[in-house]
């Protein structure tokens, strides 16, 4: 799990739901005023020149970072453009448990993002990382591999974005001191990002058209 526990919130007293709601909302809005906007439009970019060339694209993360990763990739597979076979050629590294319980118990936690994409990743994919903390061994060593298959790394991360900010090529941070929203805002940059590729999905259409079913 990552290294930050949930943030200077937690030790707050809301007298009501509504009241930490509104904070909540405060909160998520003014980290998106302050988005890294230029990088948000390099990921879109980035993702969609992967949808146009069948380049393979990866996500990976830890808890909700991890649940997240995999939502998305199902947006990434489906949402983009719901025609047969038309997605991205996409894969949610946490979603196999039984190769993440054998590198686990075989290898050391820290490796169960890196093996795989040491084997599935070729030069020109992306991958995308999840994380509060930017410090979960996994999400460093996947990095660090990343860098050396000549992939294109993006991250999305919270409180102080951790040793991913300086090993990302693309760090996406969002300086919040809570995790909660941290993960909300790994799910609002995915499906920005999603619905301006599904926008754009004739581009893509135009290089490679979909599969015609009988």
């Amino acid at each position: 799990m990552d290294a930050a526990k949930g943030g200077s919130v937690m030790r707050n007293v809301f007298p009501s739901v509504t009241s930490l709601g509104q904070s909540y909302v405060h909160r998520l809005h003014t980290s998106l005023e302050c988005a890294n906007w230029p990088a948000i439009e390099t990921l879109g970019d980035s993702l969609l020149e992967c949808w146009k060339s069948g380049r393979r694209v990866f996500l990976c993360g830890n808890g909700g970072s991890a649940g997240n990763a995999v939502h998305l990739a199902n947006d990434f597979v489906y949402g983009v453009s719901k025609i047969f076979g038309s997605g991205l050629n996409v894969q949610a590294l946490p979603a196999n448990g039984s190769v993440i319980t054998c590198l686990a118990n075989d290898e050391g936690y820290e490796h169960v993002f890196s093996y795989p994409l040491a084997v599935h990743a070729q030069h020109g994919d992306v991958l995308i990382a999840l994380s509060g903390s930017g410090n979960s061994p996994n999400i460093i060593e996947a990095l660090k591999t990343a860098k050396t298959l000549g992939l294109t790394s993006f991250a999305i991360l919270g409180f102080s974005g951790g040793k991913a900010k300086d090993l990302a090529d693309v760090p996406i941070h969002f300086a919040i001191d809570d995790m909660q929203v941290s993960e909300d805002l790994q799910m609002i940059v995915g499906h920005m990002v999603m619905q301006w590729m599904y926008q754009n999905r004739e581009d893509v259409f135009a290089v490679r058209p979909p599969l015609l079913r009988d």
